[in-house]
């Protein structure tokens, strides 16, 4: 069970649990908790069956080494792959700079004299050498890290739940001014896209039958969105101020001791998906283009801190923009290439039974989602 299952599990829970979780209490105190919940419960939905189709497309192609951009090439040809590049290099490198932004939180919560840059790349030098040490080979410490965001999750429950319900009455169940506001940072929170792959290399790698994944990606999803409703949860019940970051509203109703573990927690959690996408975007750059090595390095290295100094730097714009603009299209592009590669090739699959309508809903959501967030920027 642990090897079959929890293993996996762990990568694509400590992937998606990322910087997107320190947005939704503020996004669910200005839309409302009753809002709030049903943007997890669809989302949760979404990124399964998102997840799912990833994972059967991946399946169903056979190549180990392919990714994204690579599948949208091979289905739905050159401007596919094109359209693929482009997404998924933006989201992913916008993304790493997310991390840096909230990063500095964390790092203030354990060194606050420190200068707020000098926070930033604390954390950069350390993400940036745990993509090359190659850390996220080890299962065992995906599992650690996944474990650490975990206990941090439910140690901030724990100190929020009680007082929540007293605070509970300023904050709406349903505000129509913000009813769209959750989609973007919502779908950022529980993307976990650039996990799938490296489950489907470990089951194949331990000879595990590839259909398990779906109990992986079922349990992962919704996991994550209940320990993504019990920081909420914590987090408006122990803050008296909710910051957008989540963190920074801590600072003043929390004994230093208690604030250092968060802060040690919180880089651990970031540090982990930092090195997970960072790894994902060199395998990218390394099987689908011709980019020289050294190149590919030097960006990881450098363009999220360069997308920093040139004013990516605001935390919850950059994560509703990334969201329900990059992941929706992303999104788009997995349902639109499954649909092609199920028609292809019926014998390797995850998903046998036919889903009907299931695609179109997700389009629909997905559309709508870009529409919502061009018409706010």
């Amino acid at each position: 069970m642990i090897k079959n299952v929890a293993m996996p599990m762990s990568l694509l829970i400590g992937t998606t649990i990322g910087a997107g979780i320190f947005s939704l209490p503020f996004v669910f105190s200005k839309a409302g908790m009753a809002v709030g919940v049903a943007y997890l419960i669809l989302f949760s939905f979404v990124s399964f069956l998102t997840h799912l189709m990833y994972a059967d497309i991946i399946v169903r192609t056979n190549n180990n080494h392919c990714r994204f951009p690579g599948y949208a090439k091979i289905y739905l040809g050159e401007k596919g792959s094109w359209l693929a590049n482009t997404v998924v290099f933006t989201a992913l490198f916008l993304t790493l700079t997310v991390y840096l932004i909230i990063s500095a939180s964390f790092i203030g919560l354990i060194f606050p004299l420190i200068p707020e840059i000098f926070k930033i790349l604390i954390f950069w030098v350390f993400g940036s050498l745990a993509i090359f040490l190659g850390i996220k080979k080890a299962a065992v410490f995906e599992s650690f890290t996944t474990l650490v965001t975990l206990s941090a999750i439910f140690i901030i429950f724990v100190l929020g739940i009680a007082v929540y319900f007293y605070k509970s009455a300023r904050f709406p169940s349903f505000n129509l001014n913000f009813i769209l506001f959750p989609f973007g940072p919502v779908l950022f929170s529980l993307f976990g896209e650039a996990a799938i792959p490296a489950i489907i290399v470990y089951f194949k790698k331990e000879n595990i039958d590839v259909k398990t994944v779906r109990k992986t990606i079922l349990y992962s999803s919704f996991i994550t969105a209940i320990f993504y409703f019990l920081f909420v949860i914590g987090i408006l019940g122990f803050s008296n101020v909710v910051s957008e970051d989540a963190i920074s509203g801590l600072k003043d109703v929390a004994h230093p001791a208690v604030l250092a573990l968060l802060g040690i927690f919180g880089f651990i959690s970031l540090w982990d998906s930092y090195a997970t996408i960072g790894t994902d975007i060199k395998k990218i750059l390394e099987y689908e283009s011709k980019i020289p090595k050294p190149i590919i390095n030097l960006s990881l290295v450098f363009l999220p801190l360069l997308l920093y100094f040139f004013g990516f730097q605001n935390f919850l714009s950059l994560i509703g923009i990334i969201g329900g603009i990059f992941f929706s299209i992303w999104g788009i592009m997995i349902v639109l290439i499954w649909k092609k590669a199920s028609a292809i090739n019926t014998e390797n699959s995850i998903i046998k039974k036919p889903i009907f309508f299931i695609p179109y809903l997700l389009l629909a959501i997905f559309i709508a989602g870009i529409i919502h967030q061009f018409l706010i920027l």
